[in-house]
């Protein structure tokens, strides 16, 4: 959007927007921006608080009395927390232990495969409920993802898949279909509670999934060509869950 917005100005129209990713931002160099620090997919915050909404879309119309450019502002609130205290995910599936971090690879992917099969009949259940599912940008089943992070872990499929330019797409994208299957799968138990906030802490905190994901974060951060760099900084793991894996 950053991009089209430069042509749009072109053509007399001002523009303003709301930045998800602050480093894109910064290079693109859209004519008006704001940054919020909220999830991917959630520009306006949480769903239903028209308050806060409401506040947010003031603060990128605002922009528009700056009448050049390019213009990068914050914006100055995260999303609110919730008034109630935090609800602990209980998904049926029994995990046994927290995953192991010094897990080796092969008995690592081994326990994602497991959990991908255990949640199925749960992700059949939302999918049944709602008529809707929201994966499918990766164009790849939940089993076909686990296959494709195993390949870019395993070092010697790696580099076969790395061949195909469009492996790298394929990585994130499968990353935010993977992520979608969790969160419908687990929502569909009754009684779960659904907010963005609890369904990231459980994802990123107590899923093999989440190891996995981090492990590929790795390979792309030790990449030396450079092909790999934004993936692994920035569009597998959100900021506010990188305190899981570091240190």
């Amino acid at each position: 959007m950053g991009g089209l917005a430069h042509y749009i100005e072109d053509e007399g129209l001002a523009t303003t927007q709301i930045s998800l990713i602050r480093e894109h931002t910064e290079i693109i160099k859209p004519p008006r921006s704001l940054w919020v620090s909220f999830d991917l997919g959630r520009p306006l915050g949480v769903p239903n608080d028209v308050k806060f909404q409401t506040s947010v879309l003031k603060h990128a119309l605002k922009l528009f009395e700056s009448h050049s450019g390019p213009v990068l502002e914050d914006f100055p609130n995260d999303v609110p927390d919730s008034a109630t205290e935090p609800v602990q995910v209980a998904c049926p599936v029994n995990f046994n232990l927290k995953p192991d971090v010094t897990s080796p690879t092969g008995k690592l992917l081994e326990q994602f495969t497991a959990e991908i099969g255990q949640m199925r009949s749960w992700y059949a259940v939302a999918r049944k409920k709602k008529n809707r599912t929201t994966i499918g940008v990766s164009g790849l089943s939940p089993d076909d993802i686990a296959v494709l992070f195993a390949d870019f872990i395993e070092e010697k499929s790696r580099a076969i898949l790395l061949e195909d330019p469009a492996s790298v797409d394929r990585l994130r994208m499968g990353c935010e279909d993977l992520k979608a299957y969790y969160f419908e799968a687990v929502s569909a138990q009754p009684g779960q509670p659904t907010d963005s906030q609890n369904l990231a802490d459980w994802f990123w905190g107590e899923t093999f999934a989440a190891l996995v994901i981090n492990k590929v974060r790795e390979i792309c951060l030790k990449d030396r060509s450079g092909k790999l760099a934004l993936l692994g900084k920035l569009l597998l793991i959100p900021r506010n869950q990188m305190h899981r894996f570091e240190g």
